[in-house]
């Protein structure tokens, strides 16, 4: 058997023909966000500036969409007025867990036939290839898997592979990019200050009434009107956060319900199975919650 340092990339998926060599670009049109402030803003001039960014926010409220909206933008941006410089944006996201070693970010050695090949793991990929990495609820991973980020969010923007002992230059374009919320976090499961402070940070938080009640009017298919029924009934579910729910309903949850309801199901059979049920198993709590749909729907 032989060993080669020969690198190889990850097979794309069937049916999609925005994947290639392992990585996503943008599709045709750009996914539904609406800026509540100056997000975008910051977040285009970070991406000029080569600074990383970090998402804070609670479960659901757009992070990951703003993200995908951002590589859109980017992208088509980046190709219409350059493209003879052939500039690509691609994003490579990767969901953190407890479970994932530098091994998954950085790549390993394979056995391919009788052949050993060094696979590049995402944020390899991201670099090599001057992608977005997004790195989705970073707060997860294992602490000894982050540090290996560290030298891609200085001026150095390098990737050291130790296993192969090549150092990875970051390509133009490359943007790291974490995301987090801070509300779950606790005190065996928060990041470094020397992590965090190699970020610029931008707050996120569910939208306000009117413009939530867009978004869900846009993305769930329903009415204003009952758009506008969903939302209140969530934000007075929210205030229950103080009374034993881990986490508040989100705005990806009135979707949910949205959709049901634009499907035919009734709006009571909605919010009790998509926007009530997820949140607990506590008799209690959801008897309390019923009881708020019932006099708000």
């Amino acid at each position: 058997m032989t060993s080669e340092s020969r690198t190889v990339r990850p097979q794309e998926e069937d049916g999609d023909d925005r994947l290639h060599d392992g990585l996503r670009y943008p599709a045709p049109e750009a996914p539904y966000y609406v800026a509540i402030g100056d997000e975008i803003a910051v977040f285009e001039t970070c991406h000029a500036r080569r600074l990383p960014v970090m998402l804070k926010g609670p479960t659901g409220c757009g992070k990951t969409r703003f993200v995908e909206h951002m590589a859109h933008l980017l992208y088509r941006g980046e190709r219409s007025t350059a493209r003879r410089r052939s500039i690509d944006l691609p994003l490579v996201t990767v969901a953190c867990h407890e479970d994932l070693a530098a091994t998954d970010l950085v790549g390993r050695y394979l056995l391919t036939g009788d052949e050993t090949v060094w696979l590049d793991g995402p944020l390899a990929l991201a670099t090599r290839a001057g992608a977005i990495c997004y790195l989705d609820e970073i707060i997860e991973a294992r602490t000894d898997t982050i540090v290996v980020i560290h030298p891609l969010t200085d001026d150095r923007r390098l990737l050291p592979l130790d296993k192969t002992g090549e150092i990875v230059e970051a390509a133009a374009g490359f943007q790291l990019v974490i995301s987090y919320n801070p509300g779950y976090q606790h005190a065996l499961k928060d990041l470094k200050p020397s992590t965090r402070q190699r970020f610029v940070a931008l707050e996120f938080d569910f939208p306000p009434a009117s413009i939530e009640a867009d978004i869900v009017a846009h993305e769930g298919g329903v009415d204003r009107s009952t758009a506008v029924g969903l939302v209140t009934v969530t934000n007075r579910l929210r205030q229950l956060g103080d009374q034993g729910l881990a986490e508040v309903p989100s705005t990806r949850l009135i979707v949910a319900t949205a959709r049901l309801v634009a499907s035919e199901i009734p709006i009571r059979t909605a919010c009790r199975t998509a926007l009530l049920g997820p949140l607990t198993d506590d008799a209690d709590l959801l008897a309390a919650m019923h009881d708020i749909v019932a006099a708000t729907m």
